[in-house]
């Protein structure tokens, strides 16, 4: 298991968890889909942003929310 942010481009990911003790943190992923048993896939890697696809949608995360995904 490894956080997101160590992901490579283009390969998709089964989210195993949430990493983060902030409460905030976790339900905004939540409705972004970000959840348990959910694919993500890294589009796009800028310096403090990432560019996610989560069930055919695209995000923009910042590298705190990375961190806290686990896949």
């Amino acid at each position: 298991m490894m956080s997101l942010s160590k992901g490579k481009l283009n390969t998709p990911y089964i989210v195993n968890s949430v990493n983060t003790e902030h409460e905030d943190m976790r339900k905004f992923l939540f409705t972004l889909g970000c959840y348990p048993g959910e694919k993500v896939t890294i589009i796009s890697k800028l310096p403090s942003n990432y560019i996610i696809n989560i069930k055919n949608a695209r995000y923009s995360i910042d590298e705190d929310l990375a961190n806290a995904i686990m896949v």
